[in-house]
């Protein structure tokens, strides 16, 4: 071979070693991590979203005449409902918090409730737990029914019952994400021929009541008629709760 090719070969296979070490050295420098999203928010206990909520002024209600039931200091009014297992209830800072029972906890309404043309709005929270947060009881004429917020397993909305099926099971079924610690407008309202409900300013429940068997769900879901509210092994806060009566039959939400 001739000499100057053999050199030249030689010089070639240098060159490119070379190529390949600097290719694959580690850089002198240290690349900065991006920050997408920002370091992480804390996450609060229990008190610690319960003070937090508290400090968050309550959503404005539309509509006139409406009367407080909740004097936001004490639970004048309303009493403990006896469940066996229930959690603790305390008024603190304008709210009612509802300890997680085993299974239930809840409050009684104590005076008068109205059994039809009435409608009542609250703002609930879900604060630890994984199920309804809020299951108001309330009457329909000579019958009780329950709004169930976040049931089996987190997310159901509907009534129990209707024609003897719960509110995982009939028409007025609904799949709702909620979070935790996040305050949830609710109104209900009940006439001669409807009971309706929102959740914030989405509708929830449009039910046709005339015909129909309207109860409540067996057990211990009893214990709150004829008025009450009640979490279901989850710790839950209520404030700012509201009644007023109404006239006509269909339910415009201004």
């Amino acid at each position: 071979m001739n000499k100057n090719l053999i050199a030249f070969a030689a010089l070639a296979v240098v060159c490119c070693s070379g190529c390949v070490s600097e290719r694959f050295k580690p850089s002198s420098v240290t690349p900065q991590r991006e920050a997408i999203s920002g370091p992480p928010a804390p996450k609060l206990d229990e008190p610690g979203i319960l003070a937090q909520a508290a400090a968050q002024p309550p959503a404005p209600v539309s509509g006139e005449d409406w009367k407080p039931l909740f004097d936001g200091e004490s639970l004048r009014g309303w009493r403990v409902t006896k469940f066996d297992g229930g959690g603790k209830v305390e008024v603190r800072q304008g709210l009612i918090a509802l300890g997680a029972g085993d299974p239930f906890t809840g409050i009684n309404y104590t005076n008068d409730a109205p059994k039809v043309n009435y409608e009542i709005t609250l703002e609930a929270m879900r604060v630890g737990g994984s199920d309804f947060f809020c299951g108001l009881t309330f009457p329909v004429r000579d019958a009780f029914c329950s709004l169930i917020i976040g049931g089996w397993g987190g997310s159901v909305v509907g009534l129990s019952n209707v024609d003897g099926m719960d509110a995982s099971e009939n028409e007025t079924t609904q799949f709702i994400d909620f979070a935790t610690g996040r305050w949830y407008r609710v109104r209900l309202r009940v006439t001669e021929q409807k009971i309706e409900a929102w959740i914030e300013q989405k509708k929830v429940v449009n039910l046709t009541s005339t015909g129909r068997k309207i109860s409540q769900r067996f057990g211990d879901i009893e214990l709150s008629k004829p008025l009450g509210i009640a979490s279901w092994m989850t710790s839950a806060a209520v404030r700012e709760i509201r009644i007023r009566s109404v006239t006509t039959p269909d339910s415009p939400t201004e």
